[in-house]
């Protein structure tokens, strides 16, 4: 068997790696897939209670026709909270078996704190985590094993890299420790892309769904038929990731910048400028942004204005990738809810829009008009926010709704944080954003005038 180590419970994993891994069980092969809780807030009851068992309904337009496809999952054999299962936890580090990490995180997962100690567990990052889990493994005389992070961010494998390297130097682990990461593991970069909507939020998607699958199922997750993995190519991982098409498309690549910069850009980025805009006009989902006007034309202008033109020179390649995405944008099936994409949004903007940002604004001389509305909807968003019994909501124009990102942002413009010093903190944003002229200027006065009631689109 070849076992996954899989760091995350959540939709996306479960709605395209577990699928995949599935498919390849179906095709006759032997895979295996060990789910780890990442964090200690959650529950893993609906895994033990389907004993590990779920399905994905993939629905939409393929090849021309409207299908809504059911798959029961079964390649998970175990599902960990390491905060209360530790020793099978680390059991899995000492197993033979195991040749693959998946890990995603989000884009804030993946990064290293120096006041993390060797000895903690629950308060350390992930990569302190799993430079544990390596320890153990090199301890047990094991082989190494295929790192394969899907958080989206710029060389999501080579940054796990360097933090675990990091981790090593900080603890002072043992140089053979140090040698036998370089020598027996392996640190793909990767680029996925599958929207994926999760679990059914009203009531009569979720029986319609249950009436198709044959049973209730507290863990159905709804995803496009559109799916693509791209994995760099290191070592022998052709022996455990097999190309061609398994339920998804899987290409093994030795360049991938290509098609994570693609992907990041145009569909990551020009969701992540739509959506603050669309809830604040009152829009829930995508499929409804797409089908409204205003937001619409806004999300075109961006990509064929601010985006496109940045990904590479062949302009047309490139166009027909955007328009393909705004075709699965109106799947009027995903239901892809813009609260669920709203996530860690600061650090999702950083990663996925301000490159486009920077490479409009160092050409022209001048701040991108259509992806600087759509930050400003986002700081108008985040300066609504309040603190009620320890949650965060965002104040809309239709209502507040529960927000959710990383604490100390959420903290911040809950206790009346300035925009413009925000903009400035290289911390978050890598860089001093008002170091683009006009850029705060243009973003406080675009949040005037939005919380005054004007459209901006």
């Amino acid at each position: 068997m070849i076992k996954v180590l899989q760091v995350g419970e959540g939709n996306f994993l479960r709605t395209f790696a577990d699928y995949y891994f599935d498919c390849l069980n179906k095709e006759g092969l032997d895979y295996g897939v060990n789910i780890i809780k990442p964090i200690p807030f959650g529950s893993l009851d609906k895994f033990k209670a389907q004993n590990n068992k779920y399905h994905i309904v993939l629905r939409g337009v393929k090849e021309g026709k409207i299908v809504e496809d059911v798959h029961k999952i079964d390649v998970l054999q175990k599902v960990i909270s390491p905060f209360e299962e530790y020793d099978e936890y680390i059991a899995l580090a000492r197993d033979e078996e195991l040749k693959l990490v998946v890990s995603n995180t989000t884009e804030a997962g993946i990064c290293y704190n120096a006041n993390d100690k060797i000895d903690g567990f629950a308060e350390i990052t992930f990569p302190a985590k799993l430079t544990k889990f390596l320890l153990e493994r090199y301890n047990a005389g094991l082989p190494g094993l295929y790192m394969m992070p899907v958080e989206l961010i710029d060389n999501n494998a080579d940054e796990l890299y360097r933090c675990v390297m990091n981790y090593i130097e900080l603890w002072n682990l043992p140089e053979g420790f140090k040698a036998w990461i370089d020598d027996e593991n392996y640190f793909c970069n990767t680029l996925v892309d599958r929207i994926v909507a999760g679990y059914p939020r009203d009531e009569q998607t979720r029986n319609h769904l249950w009436e198709l699958i044959g049973e209730e199922d507290a863990l159905v997750s709804v995803g496009e038929p559109f799916g693509l993995w791209a994995v760099e190519k290191k070592g022998d991982i052709a022996q455990y990731i097999k190309e061609g098409t398994h339920g998804i498309d899987v290409v093994l690549t030795e360049n991938i910048k290509y098609y994570k910069k693609r992907k990041v850009r145009v569909l990551n980025g020009s969701h992540t400028n739509l959506v603050p805009a669309g809830l604040w006009l009152g829009a829930k989902t995508v499929d409804q942004c797409m089908n409204d006007k205003l937001l619409c034309s806004f999300l075109q202008d961006t990509l064929n204005e601010e985006i496109i033109p940045f990904v590479s020179d062949d302009i047309a390649a490139t166009t027909e990738f955007a328009d393909s995405v705004t075709e699965r944008f109106l799947n009027p099936y995903l239901n892809h809810q813009l609260i669920s994409i709203s996530l860690n949004s600061i650090s999702k903007w950083r990663a996925r829009d301000l490159p486009s940002f920077a490479d409009y604004y160092n050409k022209y001389g001048k701040i991108p008009a259509h992806l600087t509305v759509g930050f400003s909807y986002l700081m108008c968003l985040y300066s609504s926010l309040t603190c009620e019994d320890g949650k965060f909501y965002a104040n809309l124009p239709s209502g507040k709704v529960e927000y959710k990102d990383d604490l100390p942002y959420l903290q911040y413009f809950a206790n009346g944080g300035d925009i413009v010093e925000f903009m400035k903190d290289e911390a978050v944003w890598g860089e001093d954003l008002t170091k683009y002229e006009g850029f705060a200027q243009a973003v406080e006065n675009n949040v005037k005038e939005i919380k005054s009631g004007k459209v901006l689109l």
